[in-house]
């Protein structure tokens, strides 16, 4: 099995020497792990930076660890960026985890028309830690050492944005005549994919992601739930890219 992660920052793990690992994360490897010396761990801030660790100490809620070695991830060329319409209940949470799990590189929460789910402006902060909480969670989980960008809450102007600076650009839709592995992705820039809410993608916001250069897509035979749509996507995406 691989060895657990956990987040450091980014100085602590650059500096020569060995690392403390305390706080929140300490705490969790010493007492919920219960790690021990001798044992591997890795460590990462989740921007590309991973030492490979093992433990030499063990405090009350600590970690004392000596690094092996160090790497940096590069970016990833192609980008996958999937623009995510808000779903309902808790279910935003479990498709950011999904995603991150899946390698996508960034998650755009989109307010689209349609979503029964809406984030008032004196709980958006809150909705979007959350998300964020569960990238970082599922990154750890997932092995990443390059965890993904949860971007502020987007309108359809946003997203069109994004659309139209994008490499490729797909919008699911149930009704597109183009299945999603016909297209053919690019080597590098971003490739952004569009998911509606559970109630779809109304034909104004359509035609306004179509003029910005998205292209209409099918994802399968069957309608996927939003939550679970952008996994899907992701998944055919990277392995048309060679990412898998």
């Amino acid at each position: 099995m691989s060895p657990p992660v956990f987040l450091a920052a980014t100085d602590a793990l650059e500096r020569s020497g060995g690392v403390v690992l305390d706080g929140p994360e300490g705490r969790h490897a010493a007492t919920v792990r219960r790690l021990r010396a001798g044992e591997r761990v890795d460590l990462t801030d989740g921007a590309g930076l991973l030492a490979e660790c093992v433990v030499t100490d063990v405090g009350r809620a600590s970690l004392t660890l000596d690094v092996l070695a160090r790497h940096r991830q590069p970016p990833p060329s192609p980008r996958i960026v999937v623009v995510q319409a808000l779903p309902k209940g808790d279910r935003g949470e479990l498709a950011v985890e999904t995603m991150t799990e899946a390698g996508v590189d960034e998650i755009v929460p989109w307010s689209a028309a349609r979503c029964v789910t809406q984030w008032r402006p004196e709980r958006r902060e809150k909705a979007l830690s959350r998300w964020r909480n569960a990238a970082r969670e599922a990154g750890k989980q997932a092995r990443r050492s390059r965890f993904p960008e949860i971007a502020g809450l987007a309108s359809t102007d946003d997203v069109a944005g994004r659309v139209a600076a994008a490499s490729l650009a797909l919008v699911l839709h149930e009704e597109a005549d183009a299945p999603l592995s016909a297209a053919e992705p690019p080597a590098e820039g971003d490739i952004v994919v569009v998911v509606g809410p559970e109630g779809g993608i109304t034909d104004g916001e359509l035609d306004r992601l179509a003029a910005a250069g998205g292209r209409p897509t099918r994802l399968g035979p069957t309608v996927l739930r939003t939550s679970t749509a952008g996994v899907a996507a992701a998944a055919v995406l990277m392995a048309a890219t060679g990412r898998w």
